[in-house]
């Protein structure tokens, strides 16, 4: 027999070794060597084939080779996943983030001006939406009937009367077309007085006449409900009314930083003193150590008002019109200055004690101290003091006349709020519901008779009262010391400055008591609170020897005392001499 030729198909480059061993395995058996003359067996060539084929494959999925031959992989530093059309939630196992971290992520975008104009376009669409409902369909809205499912009532008696009460056919609808025309399939107009009255005696009678006949008087005599539209002087109903009332309009945004922070070094952490003013002339009235110094708004300039060589300064206070200040110091003396010509025109004696709190009526200036006293004093007067308050048995650290100039509220260390009418010796009411000194004092310009108060730390309250009527009205506890009050002048809002333990200042809606907004930033007791005169500013003062300026409001409706158009003499001045 002639010799066979090798078996094709096989890479001997990859595998010579191994098709070598095989075909000296088939050239075996049982050990011994088979003669080139013997005929092969074709199962145990089959097998043998395979058995070749199988290392094969699997020295293909794993290379021995040189890896010249194959293409070598590029890492770089960056690996960015294609998570498109991927679920990761179902991936990953996540969790909806019920308790979000309580890091402050970034501050979102501002509104711009078409979104909030799209905003106010829904609330007003959706007002409106709800006002024609109440007017058109009351508390409920009908909806058309198919007419498969009308009710029984809606076909003649004569036809249906049989079924009418039938539970068991109830269900069933009825043959329309052997009993209704055409014309019937649409939905029927829903039994409502919409447009049309009826009588509703005569709409249970039958009747089809939709005028009554005499006008339906109530069987328990007159209307006596004063919410009847018998009574209203309004196109729209008293549910449409409230609606209209209930309409809340999207909150004020107020700027979280400070637009303007100044340096007030040696600015006292004293929760009785009073070292800020903000004056009618525009300029802001700062008590430093010995010192008093003039901030000009409009100028940006800064000017040394007065150096006590041998006192401390221990409140300030300016005139209602002109340019005149108080200053109280800590020997009890009062002094009264000519801001404009920087001269010290009076000095005032009567205390013994600092002068922690000051209050102008006019001509007429109030002043409280440490001593327990108060003084009116008449600056047009040569005598240091016109009438002798004696109340507080504690040190007097709040002093305010009202806007009218009839009333004059006093707090005290000794947790005390007493109403006084105009110079009369004895207190016309006092309140002991404070649990702590009451240093913030704000009368309401919007509302006679009203009056808020702040106590402090173990007190945390503001209090509204009526000091006509000698009563508190409302309580809220506001969980910090109260160190200051004052009331918007353009809005029926008000803003408290606190202490221990957040150091915030808030901005409230009155009378809900809602915040409008909390600004942060002081990292010591804001102790000190002054408006600007246009009442659009705010300037706050604390321990950490700062001062920062908030634009807490927007701009009045007119021009005020001050404000545009309220320039006086020392805003055009560029330096006070």
């Amino acid at each position: 027999m002639e010799d066979r030729p090798p078996l094709d198909g096989l890479e001997h480059s990859d595998t010579h070794a191994s098709v070598t061993r095989k075909r000296s395995e088939l050239t075996t058996t049982n050990g011994h060597h088979r003669s080139e003359s013997e005929p092969i067996d074709p199962a145990a060539l089959t097998q043998a084939l395979n058995h070749v084929e199988h290392e094969v494959r699997n020295r293909e999925r794993t290379p021995v080779g040189s890896p010249s031959r194959k293409r070598q992989r590029i890492y770089g530093d960056r690996f960015i996943p294609q998570r498109e059309g991927r679920d990761l939630h179902a991936a990953f196992n996540l969790l909806p983030d019920l308790n979000p971290p309580t890091t402050p992520s970034r501050s979102k975008k501002r509104v711009s001006h078409t979104e909030l104009h799209h905003q106010k376009h829904e609330e007003a669409t959706r007002t409106f939406a709800n006002v024609m409902r109440s007017e058109l369909f009351g508390n409920t809205v009908p909806q058309p009937t198919p007419p498969d499912l009308s009710p029984d009532t809606a076909f003649p008696s004569s036809t249906h009367s049989t079924t009418v009460n039938d539970p068991s056919r109830s269900r069933t609808p009825p043959n329309i077309s052997s009993v209704l025309a055409p014309a019937s399939l649409t939905p029927s107009t829903p039994h409502k007085n919409i447009l049309t009255y009826k009588s509703p005696q005569h709409h249970r009678n039958g009747s089809a006449h939709l005028t009554p006949s005499r006008t339906p008087q109530s069987r328990h005599g007159p209307n006596m409900n004063p919410q009847s539209d018998l009574y209203s002087q309004s196109p729209v109903s008293f549910q449409s009314q409230q609606h209209l009332l209930n309409h809340n309009p999207p909150p004020r945004a107020i700027a979280k930083v400070p637009f303007k922070v100044l340096d007030a070094p040696e600015l006292a952490d004293d929760f009785y003193l009073n070292l800020v003013d903000w004056g009618s002339s525009n300029i802001l009235g700062v008590g430093l150590g010995s010192c008093v110094f003039m901030w000009n708004s409009a100028s940006g300039r800064v000017n040394k008002l007065c150096d006590l060589e041998d006192d401390t300064v221990t409140s300030v206070s300016w005139i209602q019109r002109g340019s005149h200040i108080a200053i109280g110091t800590n020997k009890g003396l009062v002094q009264i200055w000519d801001a404009e010509r920087c001269r010290r025109l009076r000095t005032m004696t009567g205390h013994s004690a600092r002068v922690g709190a000051l209050a102008w009526n006019d001509h007429i200036l109030t002043s409280g101290s440490r001593d327990r006293l108060i003084y009116h004093r008449d600056v047009r007067q040569p005598d240091p003091w016109l009438r002798k308050l004696t109340g507080h048995r504690q040190e007097v650290c709040g002093l305010r006349w009202n806007g009218e100039a009839t009333q004059l509220a006093s707090g005290g260390n000794d947790n005390k709020l007493m109403i006084w009418d105009r110079l009369e010796g004895q207190p016309r009411f006092k309140f002991t519901e404070h649990t702590a000194a009451v240093k913030a004092i704000a009368w309401s310009p919007h509302q006679t008779n009203v009056l808020a108060s702040g106590g402090g730390t173990a007190d945390r309250r503001i209090r509204f009262w009526d000091t006509k009527e000698g009563k508190c009205t409302m309580e809220y506890d506001t969980g910090s010391q109260v160190c200051n009050l004052v009331w918007s002048q353009n809005s029926n809002e008000l803003v408290s400055t606190h202490g221990f333990s957040q150091n915030q200042v808030v901005v409230w809606k009155v009378p809900s008591m809602t915040q409008v907004a909390s600004l942060t930033g002081h990292t010591y007791r804001v102790l000190y609170l002054a408006m600007s005169p246009d009442g659009q500013t705010i300037v706050t003062g604390a321990g950490d020897e700062t001062l920062r300026f908030w634009k807490a409001f927007n701009k009045p409706p007119r021009n005020g005392i001050g404000g545009e158009g309220g320039e006086s003499r020392m805003e055009r001045m560029s330096i006070i001499r």
